[in-house]
């Protein structure tokens, strides 16, 4: 697993790509924690992700907890059909907005 963090104007993009495993999920986790400190709009692309377990989950969910506090957005981009399915069956899908690419991600966060 590959985890980045840039930024686009106000908005933080967290890319990932491989998969977001009990394993991977400690270095998602800091990557991403540290990246979104005080930030309101943040994106996370998931187009390179191809597998995420409840350990990727519990991080998704404590992104969106810590965002959600700074009356914030989190937007998901590029989640696969597998993964939407996952996160839908669990309820985790009804606290994030989803779009199919990053570049929706941007114009959804930028017009928030």
């Amino acid at each position: 697993m590959n985890v980045t963090s840039s930024k686009v104007e106000d908005i933080t993009v967290i890319e990932a790509s491989g998969n977001i495993d009990s394993k991977t999920a400690p270095e998602f986790e800091r990557t991403a924690l540290a990246a979104i400190l005080g930030q309101s709009k943040v994106m996370i692309d998931l187009t390179n992700v191809e597998f995420l377990s409840s350990a990727g989950l519990r991080v998704l969910l404590m992104i969106y907890r810590q965002v959600k506090a700074k009356n914030g957005n989190v937007v998901l981009a590029g989640t696969s059909e597998e993964i939407q399915d996952v996160m839908s069956n669990t309820g985790f899908l009804s606290f994030f907005i989803t779009v199919d690419t990053p570049q929706e991600g941007l114009k959804t966060l930028k017009a928030a």
